[in-house]
């Protein structure tokens, strides 16, 4: 009998050759639509203050990146009009079919644009990326039919929640009670079979998004749906540098009350808001649509070496 020396990493091969031309397809996306390709560091002094995301310690006063935010809007506000970067984030804390605590994302940028923007661009690169993957016309995921070429669905946070969890949100909600019935009442019934675009947030639930004009209740903020999996996460963004360092003052006071942590206010980022005009950012998770795409059980088999096994 021939022995497997291989660790498992033989049956890996299909799902890593999707993930090769998903990439490479992401990469040909932002060639044709002009934006340029940045890299942003690894390690910050200062992560971006958010509530429900905890850093990982990297030595003495220095952190790994949750993501490359706030450096990729220092590059807006320095006159970089479309910017988009495919990097690693790491979280503290986050390990399950959906979440590795080191992950690939790709978060991209517009000047003088808004979410409705952003979502026009998910459209078109999703659609890329499924043409890429190179799989049949019939998608299934978890025994799910998906399908990303038919008319996507876009619907408010309130209407959402109203129609699959029975109440709607105000704009500061109960974070137990909104995240709870979130994850279990309404995202599971999102995007199917085709991708569906859940917009308009409570306030409270927007740290980085501008208010909408007309209805001070909501933020512009979006996240994209696929078969009931978060995909992406994107918004107009709030460039008011007094707004934003009061907004950073609360989460990093709330973060301190329960993690015992100080961490630090990112003065470098705060001081370039005084130079950034209207603008729009994305972060979309690039392991998950790998998932998706070739109908994977967990994440750890759309990598080559998950955190258990590296």
């Amino acid at each position: 009998m021939e022995t497997d020396n291989s660790g498992g990493l033989g049956g890996k091969r299909r799902f890593l050759e999707t993930r090769c031309r998903v990439l490479g397809s992401i990469r040909a996306f932002f060639e044709t639509e002009g934006f340029l390709e940045v890299q942003t560091p690894l390690l910050t002094a200062a992560p971006v203050p958010e509530l429900h995301i905890s850093p990982i310690p990297a030595g003495p006063r220095l952190f790994l990146s949750t993501s490359p935010e706030l450096h990729m809007k220092r590059l807006l506000a320095a006159g970089f009009e479309k910017i988009f970067q495919i990097t690693r984030s790491f979280r503290a804390g986050e390990l399950g079919r959906f979440h590795h605590p080191e992950f690939t994302i790709l978060e991209w940028y517009r000047l003088a644009a808004d979410y409705t923007d952003l979502q026009r661009d998910c459209q078109k690169l999703v659609r890329a990326a499924c043409r890429a993957s190179r799989q049949s016309s019939d998608l299934f995921f978890h025994g799910s039919p998906i399908d990303c070429s038919s008319p996507w669905e876009k619907i408010t946070v309130a209407r959402a929640f109203e129609k699959f969890a029975g109440w709607v949100p105000g704009p500061n909600p109960d974070t137990d009670r909104f995240d709870l019935d979130m994850s279990q009442k309404v995202q599971k019934n999102l995007g199917f079979p085709a991708p569906c675009i859940l917009e308009d947030y409570p306030v409270s639930q927007a740290a980085l998004a501008r208010i909408k004009p007309g209805n001070p209740e909501v933020a512009e903020r979006f996240e994209l749906f696929w078969a009931g999996v978060e995909l992406a996460n994107g918004f107009s963004e709030l460039t008011d540098p007094v707004e934003q360092r009061m907004r950073f003052c609360s989460a990093i006071e709330s973060k301190k009350r329960l993690e015992g942590i100080d961490y630090p206010m990112p003065e470098a980022f705060l001081l370039s808001l005084e130079n950034l005009g209207p603008c729009a950012g994305i972060a979309l998770g690039v392991d998950r649509l790998v998932m998706l795409l070739s109908d994977a059980d967990s994440i750890d088999d759309v990598v080559a070496f998950g955190p258990q096994t590296a």
